[in-house]
């Protein structure tokens, strides 16, 4: 009996070189490196030029987002995400700032992982104790994909359909809520 694939939306970054790789190359190569993983990769969005966020913590990023078919459960995608990180010298400082990589799993197909008491207690973290607490296990859907543009506007490439499975809003909805400012950010590249 074959396990079932679940459908997954990945953001992609990176604003640091990773000896001879430019940011752009670096995110192409963790797409490969997804696959070789046996990970199907569906579709890949546009690359993007966004502002480090928070803004000053870093140069510019390149942003990308790829969905992708899995028999793995979320914790184990998450895995194989941290080990591709690892390959590319991804380092864990501080919270955010410069980075080789960053992959991060936005959504499981519809699941909200832990639960909806955690997501919401991620969610609604004030950006200062952002800055300053991890969370300790996977949250997904990611807690703060529908307030960034660097997340959505990929996304929009991909999945403009999907549903967030708490807010009720698909990607385009989403996206249009976002405020000119932040949509002026995303530079396609």
């Amino acid at each position: 009996m074959s396990q079932k694939s679940t459908l997954c939306l990945i953001g992609l970054g990176s604003n640091e070189p990773w000896g001879h790789h430019n940011s752009s190359e670096i995110l192409i190569s963790s797409i490969y490196s997804l696959r070789q993983n046996n990970i199907a990769v569906l579709k890949i969005s546009r690359f993007y030029k966004t502002p480090c966020f928070p803004k000053g913590l870093g140069p510019d990023y390149v942003n990308a987002a790829v969905m992708v078919s899995s028999q793995l459960d979320a914790y184990s995608l998450l895995a194989v995400l941290h080990l591709i990180e690892e390959e590319k010298d991804r380092t864990r400082p501080k919270r955010w700032g410069k980075r080789t990589l960053d992959l991060d799993l936005l959504a499981f197909g519809s699941h909200i992982l832990p639960n909806l008491q955690a997501y919401n207690k991620w969610r609604y973290l004030s950006l200062d104790l952002q800055k300053k607490v991890v969370p300790d296990r996977l949250i997904v859907p990611h807690p703060r994909l529908h307030e960034r543009s660097f997340v959505l506007g990929p996304l929009m490439d991909i999945a403009p359909d999907w549903h967030h499975p708490v807010l009720s809003q698909s990607v385009e909805q989403m996206f249009s809520a976002l405020g000119s400012q932040l949509l002026e950010e995303l530079l396609p590249l």
